[in-house]
């Protein structure tokens, strides 16, 4: 416990929540003392020697002394791993039973009395002492796992193993991912936990971990980028270390990464190729994201604190004077009876349909807040109670239920890792419906239980379904949120079947782009939390997550009229774009921070209106490849090192180039660019890549460079039709792109356009796939 935690829990005790959450705490701590064993004397263990192999189809069966390991390699590349037994399947994150083995692949003895499976795009090769090497076809060595090690309870009783994975990678490279960490996108030496956590407060770029994190690694270096993805849902940390490469004949220090479990399987996935191939390869083995309604990717307003229908309708009518777009309004827990999840407030929001259908009628949907937490003795906790043989609620080790303190009280939590609770909750979503709601936003599902020390989840003694395997929360915290985002999902689809669900959570693991999206979460009021909003929505894109975004402004304070510019700026080019802010921090509405304010405001919500057809395009873009919207700078060009190191800029979709103003007072900076021509799109000013430039950045406006020869999809005026907008190719080269249109509120993928840009003469045209030419294009850099 820290100081502030300290000062929060002796405060705490003054209150009757405070007092509450004190008694949960201690409920919390007797019931692991009663319900999980004691580890007591453990063993270590090691592989050991090889003694045999066995092919299988896409590789083998390695035996050692100890141990057993699984090599193989799927169709399309996918590398599998495991030792002791463990398959691919059952798995959260991985889509139906996996890809299928590449009969290609073939086991066959290597030197120094190993072995090794090659196939056509990798080649994996195991030392006689249970070593491991990723390698290219080439012989260039990506990664190279140690032997691991297990701690195994002397009684089996006692537990499982605890185990240690040492890798290695080349000197150059560098770390990305492990889900939403406010210190990245780039992840520097240092140790990172993989247990999702309400940080209880805002956080910035040093708290450490947040409340989605995941055990995949994205790594870039000369050689090549590969992605690694430790199946594993226990609790655990990584510990980075960056390599450093040798001055003169001094030998390279290889990166390192360590990987301590504290149980569970010892099973990884490991994907390589170029950061497009690699993520695509992890689309298909986790599943296809989510495309959002084409609504969702507009301007959206929330706010804890909305108060009552008559404020929702006056900040609404704001926005409608002033002619700002604004595609939702979020109502938080305020909304509800008592804080009670599926319920209103009938005295402050009379009639909740009504509303909505007043703000449908301007193009303005309802987003409401969903807490898994249920009220302990409320109408929806009394049908939990009647779902399959003992409820829907986790149970601790003795078979009572787990109550924990969240904002309605004294409350249960349904175990989303059963498919009937699944089930039962989607269904509850009817009553979300029938209230006018277009959208849904999950919140305090890591799970949280407020408490004034230690842990602020379910006890780790909690039992869980698990699907049928069975097991405690220690192996089912982290994917907890995932499996309500999966139940909201599913139920949405049931309910609703013609209209694409609009769903995104503060929580998840591996695998939950298949529901939705993510946010935040409590980012705190000032530039560090301007800067960890980027990292977030950055690292969630190369961890398979492209639908994300920041509470604007930050959550708790209330930002100066610079830094909420700033960040509006930058959020009108992240896929989620909305406001957020605490019930006792500042307002949000642009005209609250003055004339000038508001008129940039205005000219930064036009922008993004005006190019949320290129959203749409980048959405299904997503679905198909797993490109994320929002990239690296690296993103096309791994190899370029400076790209690598350049964590304040980024690209949007392959056209945009976004420079986001990050420091207080800049009214300039520095832009990294990657190779080819670049156009300003304020000032249409010309400039040749790589290499540095310096551009204007006053409060009004950002930098945002168009590559030359890109096609973007734009909004035409005020008809709100699409029209292309052509960035010209440079002398004697040619340019192009997709164009993905919104197919619809339901579920078909759209259909691609591809265009051709390519100079005749003093012109520029522009040509589809059937070499006819597109009249009404708008053409600029020339």
């Amino acid at each position: 416990m820290n100081g502030r935690d300290l000062v929060r829990a002796v405060k705490d005790i003054g209150t009757e929540r405070g007092r509450r959450a004190w008694r949960s705490a201690w409920r919390r701590r007797r019931s692991d003392a009663v319900g999980l064993p004691r580890r007591g004397a453990e063993r270590a263990r090691v592989p050991g020697l090889l003694t045999g192999t066995e092919a299988r189809p896409g590789g083998g069966v390695l035996r050692f002394a100890r141990s057993e390991l699984l090599v193989r390699v799927m169709v399309g590349g996918a590398v599998f791993w495991s030792w002791d037994g463990a398959g691919p399947t059952p798995s959260y994150a991985v889509v139906g039973e996996g890809p299928e083995p590449d009969p290609r692949a073939v086991l066959e003895p290597d030197t120094g009395g190993g072995w090794r499976v090659v196939s056509e795009r990798v080649t994996v090769a195991v030392s006689r002492h249970g070593a491991l090497e990723v390698r290219t076809p080439g012989g260039t060595v990506l990664r190279r796992e140690a032997p691991p090690r297990w701690w195994e309870p002397v009684d089996p009783r006692m537990g499982a193993a605890r185990w240690l994975q040492r890798s290695e990678v080349p000197a150059d490279a560098r770390f990305f991912g492990l889900g939403g960490r406010a210190a990245g996108p780039r992840l520097r030496d240092g140790a990172y936990r993989l247990w999702n956590t309400d940080p209880k407060g805002g956080f910035g770029p040093g708290v450490d971990p947040l409340y989605l994190t995941m055990p995949v690694q994205m790594v870039v270096a000369d050689a090549g980028t590969h992605l690694v993805f430790h199946d594993n849902s226990w609790d655990g940390r990584v510990v980075l270390r960056e390599g450093e490469e040798g001055a003169g004949s001094g030998a390279d220090r290889p990166g390192a990464s360590e990987l301590r479990m504290e149980g569970g399987p010892l099973r990884c996935w490991v994907l390589v190729g170029t950061p497009a191939r690699v993520l695509q390869g992890w689309s298909g083995l986790t599943g296809a994201a989510a495309v959002p309604p084409e609504w969702a990717l507009g301007y959206q307003h929330a706010r804890w604190g909305f108060g009552s229908a008559q404020e929702v309708r006056r900040v609404v009518a704001g926005y409608a004077s002033r002619g700002l777009a604004l595609s939702a309004v979020h109502l938080d827990i305020d909304h509800y009876d008592g804080h009670r999840v599926f319920t209103v407030d009938a005295e402050r929001f009379p009639d909740l349909p009504q509303l909505a259908r007043e703000l449908g009628d301007i193009g303005v949907r309802l987003v409401s807040i969903v807490d898994p937490a249920v009220k302990a003795g409320d109408g929806v906790h009394a049908s939990g109670l009647t779902v399959g043989a003992g409820g829907a609620f986790v149970r601790d080790a003795r078979g009572a239920e787990v109550r924990g303190e969240v904002w309605p009280g004294e409350c249960a939590y349904p175990d989303f890792t059963d498919p009937a609770v699944r089930e039962w909750w989607g269904g509850l979503y009817e009553e979300r419906l029938k209230q006018g709601f277009a959208g849904f936003w999950h919140d305090m599902n890591e799970p949280v239980s407020f408490a004034p020390f230690g842990d602020t989840t379910l006890p780790r003694s909690a039992r869980h379904a698990l699907d049928g395997a069975g097991g405690d929360h220690r192996e089912g915290h982290n994917v907890y949120a995932l499996g309500m985002a999966r139940a909201g999902w599913e139920g949405l689809v049931r309910l609703r079947p013609d209209e694409r669900p609009f769903l995104f959570s503060r929580s998840g693991w591996a695998g939950m782009q298949r529901y939705g999206g993510t946010w935040s979460g409590d980012v705190e009021s000032s530039w560090e939390g301007l800067r960890a909003s980027l990292a977030l929505v950055l690292g969630l894109g190369l961890c398979g997550v492209p639908y994300s975004g920041p509470d604007v402004g930050g959550f708790g304070g209330s930002p100066s009229p610079e830094l909420y510019v700033r960040w509006l700026q930058l959020g009108a080019y992240l896929p989620l774009f909305r406001t957020h802010s605490a019930i006792w921090a500042g307002r949000r509405e642009p005209w609250e921070f003055g004339p000038e304010v508001a008129e940039q405001a205005a000219a930064v919500m036009a922008e993004r209106e005006r190019l949320r057809p290129y959203f749409v395009t980048l959405a299904h873009l997503a679905r198909r490849t797993g490109a994320p919207y929002v990239r690296p700078l690296w993103w096309g060009a791994p190899e370029e090192r400076q790209l690598r190191d350049c964590e304040d800029t980024f690209l949007l979709g392959d056209a945009l180039l976004v420079a986001p103003v990050l420091e207080c007072g800049a009214d300039r900076r520095a832009v990294r660019l990657p190779r080819g021509r670049w156009y300003d799109t304020a000032t249409g000013a010309a400039y040749e890549g790589p290499g540095q430039i310096l551009l204007d950045a006053p409060q009004g406006r950002i930098p945002v460079l168009a590559r030359a020869g890109s096609v973007l999809p734009v909004r035409a005026g005020t008809g709100g039709g699409v029209e292309l907008e052509v960035w010209a190719p440079a002398r004697g080269r040619t340019g192009g792109g997709v164009v993905i249109r919104d197919p619809g509120p339901g579920f078909e993928p759209g259909e691609v356009e591809r265009y051709t840009v390519r100079w005749v003469g003093d012109a520029v045209v522009v040509e589809d796939e059937a070499g006819n030419r597109v009249e009404g294009v708008t053409v600029r850099g020339l």
